[in-house]
């Protein structure tokens, strides 16, 4: 469904209503433990609160349920996930003066190191405390894709969130679970023909160029961060006539560590920001990676294409916390060098980090983290419970007022923050129609008899990759064998 952009009521109760309405599509996407569920849901926004345990959730007047019932909601209900990805997407996506569409990808971890009896865990890459005290931990890593609003704000919009598993080809999920947002945008009517491309942000790790190749059918820009050691390349020189031999398909090289390889910029734009002093950007046009036949291009058919872009480097005086900071090297799909287009993108990537803010509410705020739950389909159905909470949350954000501690500063008008709006969440939701349905009288079950011992025992996984080789790899042709 898709919201109405414009109607002849009160914006307040035009919002209201658009509120009702997306509960109504939230409780129609459960399925199983439906009414548990839902008021789960409820117990999470109304609990004044950080969210510990799911226990605690039953003691809120909210949830009708008990304890019990609650952990059996998450473990034996029933989300459609399908639908509720096509409700998100059809929420009003935040607005942008060029009226372009800015979404940003990242994967968030699921940490869950003591969990030997649960299966589909990796090693999830993590950041400790001090600087380069980086870590590997045994966990799920979940990939959300949301939308991104203008201006300095903690407010995004996830639109959808899959979980990556031992055998799953990390690049491939990822291309895959845009092409799916893109399209339920699409079909939502957020993007026509003649609109601008729909812009993707990316952080480093991600192989760029294969995203940019897997999603070149779609009206989707590419845009991510790269290595301070990587290599790229302009477009082959025109072929002399006479000249035998196969056709150079690669250029002359920039090394992006040594100054001495980079020419003169195409376009070069000084930007004053409030936050970083003087943004010094520099792009060079029509720059590709040399691709080699491993990982995700081994079993590509065909000559290995040349995927080019645009070049941006980005330098600023000063970031929060770093008075020297390095500079930053940034790729686009798109191919332009003009000024306003490398504003535009080096902007766009730094609007991306509103997508931590999501996950520390998330996981601080809203306890997604917390439940030690042993079956990974019980943390699928919790994590899409979290981010219909989170988008109720996004819809009640110009209904809530200003509800703070003593010590707390106040927020400007409309610039309230995901836990201020929470904070007054309650009193929005008792103008709010019931919809789950009053709990049965029961009584909990006998359980294990005194005295008796657990005869089966959970099986114990491993951690880690799964993917085998139907066929052994080959070694390249022309190397001796000792």
């Amino acid at each position: 469904m898709s919201w109405p952009a414009e109607a002849g009521q009160d914006g307040q109760e035009q919002a209201r209503g658009m509120l009702a309405a997306f509960r109504g599509q939230v409780y129609r996407c459960l399925g199983r433990r439906r009414d548990a569920l839902f008021e789960l849901a409820d117990g999470v926004l109304c609990r004044p609160g950080r969210v510990h345990m799911l226990a605690e959730l039953s003691l809120e007047p909210e949830c009708r349920r008990g304890h019990g019932a609650v952990y059996d909601a998450v473990n034996a209900g029933q989300v459609q996930v399908a639908r509720l990805r096509r409700a998100l997407a059809g929420l009003p996506l935040p607005a942008w003066p060029d009226g372009r569409i800015r979404l940003a990808v990242d994967v968030s971890n699921w940490l869950r190191p003591d969990a030997g009896t649960s299966p589909d865990r990796l090693f999830c890459h993590c950041y400790g405390r001090g600087k380069g005290n980086a870590q590997l931990i045994p966990g799920w890593p979940y990939s959300l894709v949301a939308a991104l609003e203008p201006g300095r704000t903690s407010w995004t919009l996830p639109l959808d969130a899959v979980r990556l598993g031992p055998a799953d080809d990390a690049t491939g999920v990822t291309a895959a679970q845009v092409r799916d947002v893109a399209t339920r945008i699409i079909a939502a009517g957020h993007w026509r023909d003649g609109d601008p491309d729909i812009l993707v942000v990316f952080d480093a790790g991600y192989d760029l160029t294969r995203l940019a190749w897997l999603l070149r059918d779609l009206p989707v820009e590419v845009l991510g961060r790269l290595r301070s050691d990587r290599v790229m390349y302009f477009p082959a020189p025109p072929r002399l006539p006479g000249t035998n031999g196969r056709p150079l398909r690669h250029g002359a090289a920039l090394k992006l560590a040594d100054e001495r390889s980079w020419p003169a910029p195409a376009a070069a734009t000084v930007t004053q920001a409030s936050r970083y002093g003087t943004a010094r950007a520099a792009a060079w046009g029509r720059l590709h990676q040399r691709l080699a036949s491993r990982a995700g291009w081994e079993d590509h058919e065909g000559e290995l294409p040349v995927v080019e872009g645009t070049l941006i480097r980005l330098h600023v005086d000063h970031l929060p916390g770093n008075r020297s900071p390095e500079p930053l090297w940034l790729w686009s799909s798109a191919e332009g060098t003009s000024a306003e287009q490398v504003d535009r993108a080096w902007q766009a990537f730094l609007r991306r980090f509103d997508l931590e803010h999501t996950f520390r509410f998330f996981k601080q705020v809203l306890g997604w983290t917390r439940p030690k739950l042993r079956d990974p389909a019980a943390a699928d159905r919790w994590t899409w419970l979290i981010i219909a909470c989170y988008a109720q949350l996004y819809l009640t954000r110009h209904l809530a007022g200003d509800i703070r501690l003593p010590w707390q500063r106040p927020c400007p008008p409309g610039r309230l923050t995901p836990a201020r709006v929470r904070s007054g969440f309650r009193s929005i939701h008792q103008a709010l129609p019931c919809l789950a349905s009053a709990p049965k009288p029961g009584k909990p079950g006998p359980g294990r008899p005194p005295g008796s011992k657990n005869r089966h025992p959970a099986t114990r996984h491993d951690v880690g990759k799964t993917i085998t080789r139907d066929q052994p790899k080959r070694k390249p042709a022309g190397r001796r064998v000792k």
